[in-house]
């Protein structure tokens, strides 16, 4: 099965850039689809992960945090529909925070962020690996999604949810599609 890979804090601000269309193409002996410019990408014919962790970091002109998921673990959680099926309201959106295997604090949920005044950053649910929540289009939200890491004790990457259903759709046309 693809692994997906989760570059953290990557082409943000002007920081960290990186061009990752190159490189997918530089790994495509492992079937590497990209998937935007926040540093995700579905690796359909992975070589173990430490020697997926090997390559990208030999490719990327700066150290980065990489963390990893199989795409059984993604469409399993579409299949669950955690936001359920109606869209979100407007102004806002879903995402999903990808946190490190291993241990880490399990807060209860769900969470408000900030604590009192107009909510920006709402975290409904954990499953697993990924944080589930919802978030208000507004310019100091990016410091309450930040504050994820200190909630959950490890360092999280987050996506938005119309990238992990993206992931999902390349994952079903893969098995779909002969190679």
């Amino acid at each position: 099965m693809a692994l997906i890979v989760f570059l953290r804090g990557v082409n943000v601000g002007g920081h960290r850039t990186f061009r990752p269309t190159l490189l997918a193409r530089t790994l495509s002996r492992y079937d590497v689809v990209n998937v935007g410019a926040a540093g995700t990408f579905v690796v359909r014919e992975p070589p173990s992960p430490a020697t997926l962790r090997a390559e990208l970091s030999r490719h990327l002109p700066f150290d980065a945090e990489i963390m990893f998921c199989t795409g059984h673990d993604l469409l399993r959680l579409e299949r669950e529909h955690p936001f359920g099926t109606s869209p979100p309201r407007p102004g806002s959106a879903r995402f999903v925070s990808i946190l490190p295997a291993g241990r880490r604090l399990r807060p209860p949920v769900p969470i408000t962020l900030p604590p009192t005044g107009k909510w920006l950053v709402r975290v409904l649910a954990s499953k697993g690996r990924f944080v589930l929540g919802v978030y208000r289009r507004d310019m100091k939200t990016i410091g309450y999604l930040g504050q994820i890491d200190a909630l959950f004790g490890v360092r999280a990457t987050t996506r938005n949810w119309n990238t992990i259903l993206t992931i999902v759709r390349i994952l079903n046309e893969s098995k779909e599609a002969p190679r």
